[in-house]
């Protein structure tokens, strides 16, 4: 039997030593979300004065400011580029240290296989089993295709990370490591639920409203996502299916309260699929050597073919705001990238597919300004420099607190109808005008 105790001893260095290979102009990959590294980044930001044209990729940014930022706000020596914008990176995108690349989040592996180059890798991992083997933990998403591009990968060994059984490409063999350094072993962020609000959980029950017996659920980021979740876990429906990108306690709830048992899949029976966790202690340790969880690479839980396998496949996310039209936007303020285009349009197009599956954009229909002044989330049309995420030819279900509105099928009077029918009534007379102005009302139409 191979003896991979005296390989890792031979690749084991300090963080120093491992960082050293970084050269001026390179590019170095961060593994994504709770896999991005803590003592190589700050060893890299050690050498900023040695260094430059340092250009880092990451997904959205976990643990705090990255060192390399915080030595290097202005970019002089360390270009900090980010695939999807937490809430950490909006505010270092304000400030100039983080730049936004747009990514259709399930064709992020072969954009690495055909048109991104990696001089250096550096992913956090789970300790070597016996096999020789490290577990990624629960960030597969896109990991195996930054290992297989990168020219030099060096690994920082965490013990708290979780070991997120697969799926596939879940782990790395020993031998295909350059570097190995022992980190600091923190405890992986806490992401609690957002706080809902009365409208997120009218929102959430019109969305339970159109849930069967045997549907697979996938929810997006945010409160009103989580919310539907813990009435799903309430409920009487019965064998619930997961196939999602990203795991939350949600689906904890789910499955403890026996209703999520994945019986009814039609592909990875009993199984709770997903790319990528955030949540609490008590997500990270239920993931934990769980047999039920099962974790795969984006390019197989966002394959549009592969989501439209299982039917029923409910989608559910959050928008920032929809026009009269059906165009989302679920990412910018204009021309601010806050969020990022992530799977969005993947499963709202494999829930569509799916047989007997539904999307649901979910937005409350108004939010206040900095002054106070409400301001409709249902508009004539998106602004100058918003961003598109979901096409007006995708969207199938939207949702307020006041009601559901079907976009499919609809002309473009019914899509302005139906939209302001679910606005809030304090901004429909005002939308009604613009429609007219724009030509999409008819004098018969009603609310």
């Amino acid at each position: 039997m191979a003896n991979f105790s005296d390989l890792y001893k031979s690749k084991l260095t300090t963080p120093d030593q491992a960082v050293s290979v970084v050269k001026s102009g390179d590019w170095v990959d961060y593994n994504s979300f709770t896999g991005r590294p803590i003592v190589l980044d700050r060893a890299l930001a050690k050498r900023k004065d040695e260094l430059s044209d340092v250009k880092v990729r990451s997904t959205c940014t976990m643990y705090g400011v990255p060192e390399i930022v915080k030595v290097d706000p202005t970019s002089q020596h360390f270009v900090y580029n980010n695939w999807h914008f937490g809430g950490l990176d909006r505010k270092l995108a304000d400030q100039g240290s983080c730049w936004y690349a747009p990514v259709l989040y399930r064709e992020v592996i072969k954009y690495y296989e055909k048109h991104v180059d990696v001089d250096v890798a550096f992913l956090q991992v789970c300790p070597m089993d016996k096999n020789g083997l490290f577990n990624l933990g629960i960030q597969a998403s896109h990991a195996r295709a930054i290992i297989n591009k990168a020219k030099i990968v060096i690994l920082e060994v965490n013990q708290n990370m979780p070991r997120a059984l697969g799926g596939y490409n879940e782990v790395v063999h020993i031998s295909e490591v350059d570097y190995v350094v022992e980190g600091d072993n923190p405890p992986l962020p806490q992401i609690p639920a957002a706080v809902p609000t009365d409208a997120d959980r009218k929102i959430a029950q019109y969305v339970l409203e159109e849930i069967e017996d045997g549907s697979c659920i996938q929810l997006g980021i945010g409160a009103m996502p989580n919310v539907v979740g813990k009435l799903l876990a309430e409920s009487d429906l019965k064998d619930l299916g997961a196939h999602t990108e990203m795991l939350v306690d949600a689906y904890v709830d789910m499955y403890e309260s026996g209703v999520l048992t994945g019986r009814k899949k039609k592909i990875d029976q009993h199984k709770i699929v997903y790319t990528f966790a955030m949540g609490t202690q008590r997500l990270y340790d239920f993931i934990d050597d769980n047999p039920i969880c099962a974790i795969y690479p984006v390019n197989y839980t966002n394959n549009t073919r592969i989501i439209a396998q299982n039917d029923k496949v409910m989608s559910i996310n959050n928008a920032v705001e929809i026009d009269l039209f059906g165009q989302v936007n679920s990412e910018t303020s204009g021309i601010r990238q806050i969020s990022g285009t992530g799977g969005q349009l993947d499963f709202i197009t494999g829930a569509y597919e799916s047989q007997g599956g539904k999307s649901f954009i979910c937005l409350t229909s108004n939010y206040k300004d900095k002054s106070g002044k409400a301001i409709s989330r249902i508009r004539p049309f998106l602004g100058n420099g918003t961003v598109v995420t979901a096409p007006r030819t995708s969207v199938e279900y939207v949702i307020t607190e006041y009601g559901k509105a079907i976009m499919k099928a609809k002309s473009t009077w019914e899509r302005a109808e139906a939209l302001i029918g679910i606005a809030h009534p304090d901004s429909r007379e005002e939308l009604i005008k613009a429609a007219e102005d724009m030509g999409i009302w008819r004098r018969s139409n009603k609310l």
